[in-house]
């Protein structure tokens, strides 16, 4: 594993429609294996490698973290905050951020319940937390709070990736281990017949915004999103409910709330992965989506799928995947780049073709 990659990019802070910090990682690793690089009006990173007649195959990782905007500054200086993604309030409590100011360096900060402290509360007293109970405190005054920060200025959250044995740990692995597993794959597909379209979008956690605007302006023959995906095998979740497991390989989507794959799209790689025997597990996901379900909507329609990398504990600060599954993507995505062009995913009348 490319771990200094992998730290640049989750370290990286930017939120839905301020991921300038995280495109300007990615061009310096992208810009070598691309032959045109530019930037569109929402954001979107796009690469293109030339091919020699093969198809257009977009490929789609998301550059955008959940995190939060600054919404009111108070009296005394503590912030309240809009949240740019979804959060379950209960693994925000006492977490560290960044508060990201127009100028000068971002601000340390606590993220902290409005509520008593528990040495302070009484019997019955204690309350399910909201979003909205959530403020931050940078250690300032008001007057001197509100000379730094403005309304608007983002906010993300404090956390160095750590290599723990077999699994790597950060904030914003989703998606800036789709974005790794592109760059690696890209450069292990070497010199293929197909015409590469490296799209790293933006705006993905807040709706698919900037796979939606892209995939209209790429019109791409076949498209794979690369995003992290549920690994449920934790106390508490059920076995049926798992998602997929951490360490059972790559997941190739069959199913989620935002797109269903390409039946012949899946085949392709449950074959390519079969034979070539490359670790991996099929995923259903009951909620969620990825950037596929833009690019399968585009223009009329293009075949789409996902390979998904199975996280722990998403959405926190802690997400963790396993060095091996992050592998297997990468082994999975250069493979069908090499052979991308082999098959037909057409639907055929019956009687004809």
């Amino acid at each position: 594993m490319n771990e200094t990659l992998l730290r640049e990019l989750t370290q990286a802070d930017g939120i839905a429609s301020r991921e300038d910090r995280v495109r300007d990682v990615v061009v310096s690793h992208l810009r070598p294996l691309v032959d045109e690089l530019r930037v569109d009006a929402l954001g979107n990173l796009i690469g293109l490698k030339t091919g020699t007649g093969g198809p257009r195959v977009a490929i789609a990782a998301h550059a955008d973290e959940i995190g939060f905007v600054v919404r009111h500054i108070d009296d005394n200086g503590f912030l309240r905050i809009q949240p740019v993604g979804g959060f379950d309030p209960r693994v925000l409590c006492a977490q560290r951020v960044r508060v990201h100011r127009r100028n000068g360096d971002p601000l340390p900060g606590v993220l902290q319940p409005g509520t008593k402290p528990k040495h302070l509360l009484e019997a019955g007293e204690g309350k399910e937390l909201r979003l909205d109970d959530l403020f931050i405190d940078v250690g300032y005054t008001g007057d001197r709070v509100r000379d730094m920060v403005e309304l608007g200025d983002m906010v993300t959250l404090r956390r160095e990736l750590e290599v723990m044995g077999d699994v790597v740990v950060s904030k914003a692995m989703d998606d800036r281990l789709g974005v790794y597993v592109m760059l690696e794959a890209i450069r292990a597909a070497g010199d293929i017949s197909a015409e590469i379209v490296a799209v790293v979008t933006t705006q993905e956690e807040v709706g698919l915004r900037g796979a939606t605007t892209s995939a209209f302006g790429v019109e791409a023959d076949i498209a794979i999103a690369l995003d992290v995906t549920i690994a449920g095998d934790v106390p508490g979740i059920p076995g049926d409910s798992s998602v997929t497991k951490l360490r059972g390989g790559t997941a190739i989507k069959i199913f989620d709330s935002s797109h269903l794959p390409h039946p012949h799209l899946v085949r392709h790689l449950r074959d390519i992965a079969e034979e070539q025997n490359i670790p991996h597990q099929l995923e259903v996901l009951p909620r969620g989506g990825t950037d596929a379900a833009a690019f399968q909507r585009a223009r009329a329609g293009v075949p789409a799928g996902t390979i998904s990398i199975p996280t722990r504990y998403v959405h926190t600060v802690n997400e963790m995947a396993s060095v091996d599954d992050i592998q297997a993507s990468v082994d999975l995505l250069a493979a069908f780049l090499r052979e991308a062009g082999s098959r037909s995913y057409a639907y055929e009348i019956p009687g004809e073709g």
